[in-house]
């Protein structure tokens, strides 16, 4: 039986989101930053015309705003985190197996579904659009690659109308259509290898198609191999209906400003491993080693510069906040040096292994049980009631550290104080 794989991902997506509450980002070119107001992270068809470039620093296009009228906003995690559950949920009832790519893409398996493949990617345009507000594309091949490649082709070719299928062309006019992409569109491959790979006359997809694969394989890797085996219509990587658990957990921002003082650093380093432990247990795993470190601003050429790391091992490993907090906090106060004007701090976990899985310490003190129905109880009311209802006073309260969001739209879906009012 031949695959038959659809990608489909939201158009814009977290300008999309703010557009679903504020019909009046309609048809204006807009922006959506990054932490702290940086860089250009989203970007509206509008202001894609206009040249802005994804990733372009805010400050080199604040001159749009006068001259093209471009509205800018804060980057609004809990808003797009929130229409992405939707969205993910909406999508997963139309295919029998759904792999979530990223915050707006996902993968459905439609192998064996019976009609036209295309009819299901038209229904979910329409039904996204009619629950959600958001525009979303989706392509279709008989390999993972070949759909992110359709993806591509339903977004940039206005005659498709938002659903491209492979099958819909004959064979002629697919290899014409891949002579007309550019290499680097292919899943993969991107800016890094886009340049050894012309250097070898490879310039268009047609032509990766037609790479000899050994030869992939002997100059580049495995994975290259399997790309020119999926451009030709064979699959080779799997749908994946359950994301693995991760072998580390990252949580760090920048600072609104500078800081310098020992308390707000603490404060800091205790949301990030509250966050960090949330998620550890959304994954069923422990933790037995916690690393903090620090950034200063490596681009203030008069500032001394210090960018300490240390990492803590645990006796025993664990997912409750309060052990993990401890830990980040011995080892943030045996690198701070004060002097130094910081810009950054981070965690990270490590050392990660299944819940079920971790040995005891037959000297431990600590109630299992009960630290155990604590997190459980604090990760609930969080679910229902909105981040941070139930959190530890060692993470502050009026957080004067955090990131600049100084366009910030209100929390429309996950907090009741901003919820949307009909007039």
């Amino acid at each position: 039986m031949t695959t038959t794989i659809a990608l489909v991902d939201g158009n814009n997506f977290y300008v999309s989101c703010e557009r679903v509450f504020n019909p009046a980002l309609e048809c204006r070119p807009v922006v959506v930053l990054s932490n702290n107001d940086g860089c250009v992270v989203s970007r509206s068809n509008e202001a894609k015309a206009l040249g802005i470039r994804m990733g372009v620093p805010f400050f080199e296009i604040r001159s749009f705003i006068k001259s093209h009228g471009l509205t800018w906003l804060s980057s609004n995690y809990a808003l797009y985190g929130d229409m992405s559950a939707r969205m993910m949920a909406l999508l997963g009832e139309f295919a029998p197996r759904q792999e979530i790519y990223s915050i707006d893409e996902c993968f459905l398996d439609f192998t064996g579904t019976p009609g036209k493949v295309r009819d299901h990617g038209r229904s979910i345009r329409r039904r996204v659009r009619q629950y959600l507000g958001i525009t979303t594309c989706t392509g279709i091949g008989t390999s993972k690659t070949l759909a992110k490649l359709a993806n591509h082709v339903a977004k940039t070719h206005r005659q498709y109308q938002g659903v491209f299928d492979w099958e819909q062309l004959s064979l002629l006019e697919q290899e014409a259509l891949m002579d007309t992409l550019d290499v680097g569109e292919i899943w993969g491959i991107g800016r890094r290898l886009s340049p050894q790979l012309k250097a070898m006359s490879i310039h268009t997809v047609l032509d990766m198609k037609r790479a000899n694969a050994t030869l992939m394989r002997k100059r580049f890797s495995v994975l290259l191999q399997r790309t020119v085996a999926e451009l030709n219509g064979e699959s080779c990587m799997n749908l994946d209906d359950v994301a693995e658990p991760k072998s580390q957990i990252l949580a760090s921002r920048s600072f609104g400003r500078p800081v310098t003082a020992l308390q707000e650093l603490r404060e800091a380093a205790s949301s990030h491993i509250i966050r960090a432990a949330e998620r550890l247990r959304s994954q069923h795993s422990s933790c037995s080693q916690v690393t903090v470190f620090m950034h200063t601003n490596r681009f203030r050429n008069n500032d001394p510069q210090y960018n300490p790391a240390i990492l803590v091992p645990l006796t025993v490993a664990t997912d409750d906040t309060r052990r993990l907090i401890a830990a980040a906090m011995s080892g943030l106060e045996s690198i701070y040096r004060t002097g130094f004007r910081y810009k950054k701090i981070g965690v990270m976990l490590t050392g990660l292994q299944p819940v079920h899985a971790v040995q005891d310490d037959l000297f431990s003190t600590v109630e299992q049980p009960r630290a155990t129905r604590l997190m459980s109880t604090m990760d609930r009311i969080n679910r229902i009631y909105g981040m941070n209802t139930a959190t530890f006073a060692s993470a502050g309260i009026d957080q004067p550290w955090r990131m600049q969001t100084a366009q910030k739209s209100p929390r429309y879906t996950t907090s009741w104080n901003e919820l949307p009012q009909a007039r």
